[in-house]
This record gives structure tokens, sequence and C-alpha cells, in this order.
């Protein structure tokens, strides 16, 4: 078995940033990302500098849109000024949202052609279409993963457990996008493990720790872990049991260190491209 070392991926997308940045203000373009935080939950903030840092690193403006106690009208607004504002290239709206406000509803008010992370229900159907658009960059995370093993995706069977709107469900239209043939397991799925056994690429979604074990994984196969579950002594494990399934997969994304800086890398990414379209559809 081998990793799929996540960070020399970032690496190399953050290289690749930083060049297209470094042109963009060239020509007088300053990519900006533009990050809403409607909540102060400690997590989130440690999430949010991590991206301002790296954003900052590679030449990305990063504007942190702090929101004190908000309601759902504040929000909207936010976004609608900042969908609004030339200057600013991509837009994410963090979570969790105050009580009764779903990302989905305010989602809506992120401009298609600034929504770098695909919270907006008009980028999953263009998704779903085939057509441009920005993915989830947690989903996007999980198909530059697989491309750069250099994994044949056309004809593979693959299983995406999990079925929620960030993840589960783009993923599973990147990966049917290309060519693919795409399982998407949940909660009431019967089997599970069976249904799972049959994947030449496994995608683990479901933010449950360490419910993927040996016996949900072919051998051989490529296991993608995407989930992030704390744990009592402050540490992360994923989705998948590493230990158990390490000595069954062919290729296994690690947690940390595998999905979660290509995700970040990828937001970055998302911005330059955004503003990069912004100078022939502004």
């Amino acid at each position: 078995m081998s990793d799929i070392d996540g960070r020399a991926v970032a690496k190399q997308i953050r290289a690749e940033v930083a060049a297209a940045a470094a042109k963009l203000r060239a020509d007088g373009t300053v990519p900006t990302l533009a990050v809403v935080v409607p909540t102060d939950d400690e997590g989130t903030a440690w999430y949010v500098r991590s991206i301002k840092k790296a954003a900052e690193k590679e030449g990305v403006d990063c504007r942190v849109e702090q929101l004190t106690a908000p309601g759902r009208a504040e929000i909207i607004a936010k976004l609608e000024a900042l969908s609004a504002d030339p200057e600013v290239h991509g837009i994410i709206c963090q979570t969790p949202l105050p009580e009764g406000v779903t990302l989905a509803e305010v989602g809506w008010y992120i401009s298609p052609f600034k929504d770098v992370d695909g919270a907006n229900q008009e980028s999953l159907g263009r998704l779903a279409q085939g057509r441009r658009t920005f993915a989830p960059a947690t989903a996007a995370a999980v198909l530059e993963l697989l491309k750069h093993e250099d994994l044949t995706l056309a004809g593979a069977r693959a299983v995406v457990v999990g079925r929620s709107t960030v993840v589960g469900k783009p993923a599973a239209l990147l990966l049917l996008n290309e060519s693919a043939t795409v399982t998407v397991c949940h909660s009431r799925t019967k089997d599970l493990a069976t249904v799972c056994r049959e994947a030449d690429v496994l995608v683990a979604a479901v933010g449950r720790a360490e419910m993927i074990g040996a016996d949900f994984v072919k051998p051989g196969a490529t296991v993608i872990d995407v989930g992030t579950n704390p744990t009592d002594d402050g540490g992360l494990v994923g989705d998948v049991d590493y230990a158990a399934v390490a000595p069954v997969a062919g290729r296994l994304t690690p947690v940390p260190g595998g999905v979660g800086p290509v995700t970040t890398a990828l937001l970055l990414r998302h911005t330059v491209e955004a503003a990069e379209l912004s100078l022939t559809h502004p």
C-alpha cells in the first residue's frame, strides 16, 4: 500500500496559483478571496486563519468578513454586496451558520462566477450538466488526488459513501463526468460493506470516525478518506480505519495530510480562475 501525499499535490497546485496570481497582478488585477464568517466558532476561526495565510503566501488577497451575531438578512446582504463588488473574485461562506439558516439557502446569493466553493445551487446544476463551474473544493480535491495518481477512471467502478451536497453528490458527479461507473451509498444502503468491496475507487465521506474497515475494501483499491473527525486527545481521524485498511488498499489518503491540504489549494486555484474569468466576463 502507498499513501497518497496530499501535501505534495497541494504544493504543486499552490506553485501554479502563485505563478498565475503574479501574472494577474502584473496586468493590474489583484485576485481577491472574501471569506464570510457568521460564527465565532474557534474551529472555524482556525480554518479561516489557515486559508488567509495560504492565500497571501501565494499572492491572493484574502478579506475576512466577520459578522457578529448575524441573522439570515445580514448574511444575505453581505453575500450580495460581495457578489456585486468588482474587486472581489471569490466568495466563501463559512459554517456553522446561525440556527435556522442553511448554506443551501444563503448560497443562492453568491454569484456563480465567484462561487469558488460550489455553494450556489446553480453551481451544482452546472456540475450535473457537465458544464464549466466551480465544484465544492473538497469534492474537487477527491478528483484532483485521483488524477495525480494517474488512475484510469473511465470504466472504473467507483463507490461514494455519503450523499451531502458539499462532498458526496458533487464527488459522484465529478467521477461520473470522468466516465466512471458510480454508486452513491448512504445510511439506508443495505449490505454497505458488500457494495463498497466492489469499488476500484472508494470515497469515504460519511462523517463517522473510522467507519470504513478492511471488510469494506477490495484488495488493491484506491481509497480516498474525506473524513476529519476530532479525537478526545485533540487529534484527527478519518472515516477510514487507517490501520485496518492500509494492508488491503493499493492506495490510501492519510488523515491529516490527504484531502485537506488539496482542498485549501483548490480554493486558491478557483479564486485565480475566477479572477481570470472576470477579465472576459466582468
